[in-house]
């Protein structure tokens, strides 16, 4: 009990608290412009933290980090442009609750709730760190590949009660995973002689394309303001954090979920917020509401983006595994500065640890406590006129795809999948399925590789298997049973109406 007090109190000693501050504001700048990502900034940042000790480094690195998912929601909610791809499933219901002239409720739920999260993400790592080691090495290649495919039974949940849909959009997204180089045997897949798909096809180009240009489109036929209305009685910053305690438990839910996603190395932050919005979806009595601007669908992955980073520590933290590509670069500091993950970590630098953990919580208050303050202000933009707008929106949705790899070969990308995202509105075909099936692709690929490669076919009778099996085939019975009810009732529904 006394290191995490001290822990506590280091965070705020100077010139620690000082250079975390820096560190969000670099954090929100990250966050809200599209593209860079919170890795990407975490690397170039690395090299300014030789001269820190550890507690200021620390203190440097995780205050940016950890704002910088919620700060992408900003955008998120706004524009429709995801300020990072970890923030893409919250555009789904909070760029339509913008246009409907709730912009302040989303983004203060949104805000809100990534508090939350940050907050149950960072107290699961302080309570589980003496004993995550046995739990997360129970986890090998046979149980990571189920849980993959227990994502992909989530598909169901996004398709917004088009199963059929669903599928083939999650499928499509699978063999977008394909594209470029196998992983095991490095010959080329489906890149028609490009170099530029050697890597694959970028995560950021094909959100952004998606998601953005389909809005874009929109807002300029309309030639009006994005927000379609004047703010109405539910439309102000208080009525979201309001949502959030209202709906309290799956906000709990969410962050529990990001948490646990988190510790998993290798899933990461889109897996974790995805995740959580089906979440929300399968445990609502009117999934209908779900991508016409539900607050739960805010709140959910809101919740799951902060509450991953927290998840994300402890195997890094415990035994040197990185959760996710950000903990990767953070485990550099950790070499950089003579700390070495492990035993040490819980024992002899036990309050530099709770410091970690205090400060993912601190940053994160102040983040939001901060932001709240200036969200009337920002609300104000969907009122812009599109002329004004548009343009500005434009410029970010190329800078973002330009700059995760400075490849003009992304902004073909954008445009492309900018297409794709419209004709799929246009004919009622989900996204959501897409993303999370390019998302999970290469991973289900990977796992399953190592699975049959060490283990044969006998990896099938490991008793974790089993249990994702039994959970994938009840995901998938509730899933195509709650869309047997919905056509069940939509006649009888009618029925009673014309009678009338």
């Amino acid at each position: 009990m006394g290191e995490f007090v001290q822990g506590l109190l280091q965070v705020f000693t100077w010139p620690a608290f000082g250079i975390m501050l820096v560190g969000m504001a670099v954090g929100f700048a990250v966050g809200v412009l599209p593209g860079l990502g919170g890795a990407v900034t975490l690397a170039l940042l690395l090299p300014f933290t030789f001269a820190m000790s550890p507690l200021e480094a620390f203190a440097f690195l995780l205050g940016m980090n950890s704002v910088t998912a919620t700060a992408g929601d900003i955008t998120s909610v706004l524009f429709g442009v995801p300020g990072e791809a970890t923030t893409a499933a919250t555009i789904v219901d909070g760029h339509p609750m913008a246009k409907r002239g709730e912009a302040g409720r989303a983004l203060g739920a949104a805000l809100s709730s990534s508090m939350v999260g940050a907050i149950v993400g960072a107290l699961a790592l302080a309570l589980v760190i003496p004993v995550v080691r046995p739990v997360v090495l129970a986890f090998q290649s046979p149980e990571f590949f189920m849980l993959t495919l227990l994502g992909v039974t989530f598909v169901a949940a996004l398709s917004g009660g088009a199963v059929v849909k669903g599928l083939i959009a999650g499928g499509f997204g699978f063999l977008l995973s394909l594209i470029g180089l196998d992983p095991q045997t490095g010959v080329q897949r489906a890149t028609f002689g490009r170099l530029d798909l050697w890597d694959g096809v970028g995560l950021i180009p094909v959100t952004i394309g998606l998601f953005a240009i389909p809005e874009l489109i929109d807002l300029a036929v309309r030639g009006t303001s994005i927000a379609e209305g004047p703010p109405g009685r539910l439309g102000g910053v208080m009525q979201g954090i309001v949502d959030t305690f209202r709906h309290g438990w799956l906000t709990i839910r969410a962050s529990i979920i990001g948490t646990v996603v988190g510790v998993i190395p290798g899933l990461g932050g889109s897996v974790a917020q995805w995740v959580a919005y089906a979440h929300a979806v399968q445990t609502s009595p009117d999934r209908s509401r779900f991508g016409q601007g539900a607050i739960e669908g805010v709140l959910a992955p809101g919740a799951a983006n902060n509450s991953k980073e927290g998840g994300s520590l402890i195997p890094t933290i415990a035994f040197g595994v990185p959760g996710s590509v950000s903990m990767a670069i953070l485990l550099g500091a950790f070499l950089i500065h003579g700390l070495v993950p492990g035993p040490d970590m819980l024992t002899t630098h036990l309050t530099l640890t709770f410091s970690m953990i205090w400060i993912i919580v601190v940053a994160n208050v102040i983040t939001v406590a901060v932001t709240l303050l200036f969200l009337n202000q920002l609300v104000k933009i969907t009122y812009l006129r599109s002329s004004l707008v548009i343009p500005v929106i434009l410029f970010l949705v190329f800078f973002g795809a330009y700059a995760e790899q400075n490849a003009l070969f992304d902004l073909g990308l954008v445009i492309v999948f900018g297409a794709l995202g419209w004709a799929m509105v246009q004919t009622n075909w989900p996204r959501p399925p897409l993303i999370l099936g390019l998302v999970l692709g290469s991973l289900t690929e990977r796992y399953l590789f190592l699975s049959v490669n060490r283990w044969g076919w006998e990896w099938l009778t490991r008793p974790g298997v089993v249990v994702f099996a039994l959970l994938i085939i009840a995901v998938l019975a509730y899933s195509i049973r709650q869309e047997a009810r919905g056509r069940a009732v939509t006649p009888a529904e009618v029925g009673r109406a014309s009678d009338t």
